[in-house]
């Protein structure tokens, strides 16, 4: 591995009386993309905050490309482009202004940052909302503008935080997209993300963080590597199967049963599982089986198993809620 432009040393936060990070300690490569992977209220978003100095640690240290900035993160943050989870853009300036005025933040002069603002509006697919006010925006336009506004100033790392949470499908492909190219041409992405299928398709290595602590940093093929071989099927049952585990345990030793949530169970196996006799079991149980899928080793089956939360719960936390509804 290149040696590390971000260093993370016990990194400790706390607000009130809770412990939002609890030593937390990691290194970012350069020119990698870094995933920081975690529920809802883990600290993936206060980790972003002390690395890019809108908040400060209780202790530990922070280091860029081997300078300690803990306390000091100006010396540090011409190097930085940040996207917060939620924009920071002026919903009464359109798009074009938008970016000049970051631009302006970060002292480039009028040519330059209106040169800079037009050929990312062009690169982010923009260029026809350029004179568009933000506030007309979609949600997937406001995600690629607040990304072109992190890179006005051409930052060799750039933070993200949930940037597709909440967008359409096409929208959340094209910056995946954006954020490949991006880094192919040497960008350090650090990149939080409660979608694990989409830090299985760009990152490199992955950070699991739960309730404020690292429980495990590695590089995917040594993440997946303790599933190969395996043979992976998710049920979906009539009704909840918690009471019956016992039972299709001592039935079938050389499967292991885990109750998932949704009246759903999973089976796993180090040879083929055949399905009939499990089905006639569950049937003489009362329960029926209504679908049955065969998993792919993938980085959802290490997230459950490191941390013991099921991804799908993880995801419906950051489902957009209704209007109305409670936060």
């Amino acid at each position: 591995m290149s040696s590390p432009v971000i260093r993370a040393e016990d990194l400790t936060k706390r607000y009130g009386g809770v412990l939002a990070l609890d030593r937390v300690s990691f290194e970012v490569a350069e020119g990698e993309i870094f995933g920081f992977l975690g529920p809802n209220g883990a600290g993936k978003t206060t980790t972003i905050n002390l690395l890019t100095g809108l908040a400060r640690p209780d202790a530990g240290r922070i280091l860029y490309r081997g300078e300690e900035t803990t306390g000091r993160m100006k010396r540090a943050q011409r190097l930085l482009g940040v996207v917060p989870d939620e924009s920071n853009l002026y919903p009464e300036l359109t798009g074009l202004e938008n970016l000049g005025f970051c631009g302006a933040l970060y002292g480039m002069r009028k040519r330059p940052r209106e040169e800079r603002a037009r050929e990312l509006l062009q690169l982010f697919g923009l260029e026809g909302a350029a004179g568009r006010r933000f506030s007309g925006y979609s949600k997937g336009m406001k995600r690629r503008l607040a990304i072109a506004a992190a890179l006005m100033h051409r930052p060799p790392i750039l933070f993200l935080d949930e940037p597709t949470t909440g967008i359409d499908v096409e929208s959340a492909r094209r910056i995946r997209g954006l954020l490949a190219e991006m880094n192919r041409e040497g960008v350090t992405i650090f990149l939080t993300t409660h979608y694990i299928e989409e830090a299985e398709r760009l990152c490199r290595r992955i950070a699991f963080i739960a309730a404020g602590r690292i429980l495990r940093v590695d590089f995917l093929e040594e993440l997946l590597e303790p599933l190969k071989g395996k043979h992976m099927l998710r049920l979906t049952l009539s009704r909840e199967i918690d009471d019956r585990l016992g039972e299709l345990s001592r039935a079938f030793p050389a499967i292991a049963f885990a109750a998932l949530a949704g009246k759903r169970c999973r089976l796993e196996s180090a040879a083929p599982v055949a399905l009939g006799p499990i089905v006639r079991f569950l049937e003489e149980c009362g329960i029926e089986v209504l679908e049955a899928v065969r998993l792919r080793p993938s980085l959802e089956e290490v997230f459950v198993e490191i941390t013991g939360i099921e991804a799908e719960a993880m995801r419906r936390e950051r489902e957009p809620r209704p209007a109305g509804g409670t936060a």
